[in-house]
């Protein structure tokens, strides 16, 4: 539509209008008709782009608020309040870093989360503005989101895995896991990855998506289990009654006390063999301390069965036993 400088255009009707605005601050038509174009549109584009992000700014805001531990650090961060904790107390400070670490990880994804939200309506609603028509736009992202989708499934996967392990803390910082392939204490977990070290220093890489069962030496409770050979002529009873007396002796002791949590049982005989019969004992013990417990047991039994004149059996060693992967 043309407009002349002298003939005003039909909008300058409409009171209150950009185009009737204009009209009376320059009296050029050209200006008026395109009021809504030059005026209106980049300042309703302009207030849409502000709001986005003085709302993206605000919600992580709020999020750091959420997933910043509170005080001295001894108390949990709010987000992770209404989620389950199996941080075993065992592990003393490390708890503080692993609630740090699944607090930060958890906020790293409701700030992604956030920012592709309100980034992406705000994109939406300034595309809106321009007349554009986004059912095209809208279908050729669904199809590229379904090709990135079906490229990057293992990175998805890694990340989705990586999620519900933080959400469940299936295990954390400072934890003892065997994996699968590898086994060690945890020294960081992300999004992606989770980091190992086992017992002899290496570290160990660990996609979140491939793991597929985790064994945790590290919640609830533990058990110390000590195997111990005499010669196949021992009178068992007599040996059980020492194993018993002395077991009982070294849970009371200071050494191991604290890490005790039910007095020793011995179970009886575990196996036989031509050259030896195995005693079990077992002791129910704090998480992660077993591993101490069944070394410090091991020292005071050998001494204790050597001094009650116990014959070891033929061809063997002083017998050892363990639970879990990692003798750390």
């Amino acid at each position: 539509m043309n407009w002349s400088l002298s003939e005003p255009p039909s909008c300058i009707e409409d009171a209150g209008s950009w185009c009737q605005q204009v009209w009376h601050l320059t009296g050029n038509a050209w200006l008026a008709g395109s009021a809504n174009w030059l005026v209106a549109k980049p300042l309703r584009i302009l207030l849409i782009v502000v709001i986005a992000v003085l709302a993206r700014l605000l919600i992580r805001k709020l999020i750091d608020r959420l997933t910043t531990t509170p005080g001295n650090g001894d108390k949990l961060p709010a987000v992770l309040r209404p989620l389950r904790e199996r941080a075993p107390e065992v592990l003393g400070p490390v708890v503080l870093e692993r609630r740090r670490q699944r607090a930060k990880t958890i906020g790293s994804v409701l700030k992604s989360v956030t920012s592709f939200v309100v980034y992406g309506l705000a994109f939406v609603l300034v595309l809106g503005e321009l007349g554009i028509n986004l059912g095209p736009i809208l279908a050729s992202a669904g199809i590229v989101g379904v090709a990135l989708g079906f490229g990057a499934q293992n990175l998805v996967r890694d990340f989705l895995s990586g999620i519900f392990m933080m959400l469940e803390d299936q295990y954390g910082v400072g934890d003892i896991v065997d994996v699968g392939e590898a086994v060690g204490e945890v020294e960081a977990v992300g999004l992606r990855i989770t980091t190992l070290r086992d017992i002899n220093g290496t570290v160990w890489y660990v996609r979140n998506g491939e793991v597929l069962r985790v064994g945790n030496s590290s919640q609830g409770y533990a058990v110390a289990l000590v195997d111990i050979p005499f010669s196949y002529n021992t009178d068992v009873d007599r040996a059980t009654t020492v194993l018993e007396g002395v077991a009982t002796s070294a849970a009371a002791s200071e050494s191991i006390a604290p890490d005790v949590l039910e007095p020793p049982e011995v179970l009886g005989v575990e196996s036989v063999t031509p050259e030896s019969v195995t005693l079990r004992l077992t002791v129910k013990v704090r998480p992660g301390r077993q591993w101490a417990v069944q070394r410090a047991l091991r020292a005071k039994i050998m001494n204790a069965i050597e001094d009650a004149g116990f014959e070891p059996p033929l061809g063997r060693f002083f017998g050892t036993g363990q639970t879990g992967g990692n003798g750390g």
